[in-house]
């Protein structure tokens, strides 16, 4: 049997009535507490995609699921979802949804003409998995939370020409705590980060010593992150604190070590150890090597003699 296509919410407006809602207040924005919402709609699993941007601060007893990973809300944290990435609920047979906390929800178009329409792409979390959401202290949900409440405020008081500018600082200012606290919690996890970081020097070794890198080419930051059952941003993220480097140059400085364990080691010529890291040109090798050694290949050759 083929599984039911997700459900697309194109609007605001859509959701509210999707959800048994009252009409929004403004058709671009809304926030809603979960515990407004009611629990008979979510019978069944449903998967969504939406037209707009979702900030979630929740708890819950289901299970969701962002793409193929599941997460469960058992507590406190605040998850960042972008216009058209899959989202599902997954609930027991007979089981009835309970949720509770806060929902912002709100159109690229609101953001038009502002400075967070261009700023908000440089929030990576908006392309974390689920299960990298952020989690929170009770100190900093509580921050959090009132935030949410001056957007509620400001979104039922009576709109005027102050509102948008009132409710996008309220905006950027839970962004830019989301951000600290994603800092922390980079830094505060440090068993867990430093476990990716062996995972990952393990699966380059290997790919490095099969035949996959001549084959197949040098690996991808979305392969990478796939074998290792996290998003691409959340592995660029965390490389950067843990090393001073994206992925792309964490992975470029594994194969110039090759490189020069070749160059040293074998007669191969630089073309056929450019094939063999993977390169489909010679010349792109050569530039890489390079650029990370100041070095052509034939001159970090020629000073081994």
């Amino acid at each position: 049997m083929s599984k039911t296509a997700p459900l697309h919410i194109k609007s605001i407006t859509e959701y509210h009535k999707l959800m048994s809602l009252p009409k929004p207040q403004h058709p671009l924005v809304s926030v809603v507490k979960f515990e407004d919402i009611p629990q008979s709609y979510h019978k069944n699993d449903n998967s969504f995609t939406y037209g707009y941007y979702s900030i979630a601060l929740k708890r819950t007893n289901a299970k969701m699921r962002y793409g193929q990973t599941e997460y469960d809300f058992d507590e406190g944290v605040l998850a960042f979802i972008a216009p058209n990435q899959i989202l599902s609920v997954v609930l027991e047979e007979n089981e009835v949804l309970q949720h509770s906390g806060w929902l912002l929800i709100f159109h690229p178009d609101f953001l038009w003409n502002t400075p967070l329409a261009k700023k908000i792409k440089q929030y990576d979390y908006f392309g974390y998995n689920l299960n990298e959401a952020l989690h929170l202290s009770d100190k900093e949900e509580t921050m959090l939370i009132g935030i949410f409440k001056n957007i509620e405020q400001e979104y039922h008081a009576n709109i005027d020409k102050f509102s948008q500018d009132v409710i996008i600082a309220q905006f950027e200012l839970l962004l830019t705590y989301s951000e600290r606290f994603y800092q922390r919690q980079f830094i505060t996890r440090k068993i867990t980060n430093h476990t990716i970081l062996e995972r990952l020097e393990l699966l380059l070794t290997g790919y490095f010593k099969s035949d996959d890198l001549a084959n197949k080419g040098i690996p991808t930051v979305q392969f990478i992150a796939g074998a290792l059952h996290i998003s691409a941003n959340y592995l660029s993220r965390l490389l950067q604190l843990l090393t001073g480097q994206s992925t792309k140059q964490f992975i470029h400085d594994k194969l110039i070590e090759l490189a020069k364990e070749k160059l040293s080691t074998t007669n191969l010529s630089v073309n056929e150890i450019a094939y063999e890291l993977g390169f489909e040109h010679p010349q792109s090798f050569s530039k890489l090597f390079k650029s990370k050694t100041n070095f052509s290949p034939l001159e970090f050759r020629h000073s081994f003699n």
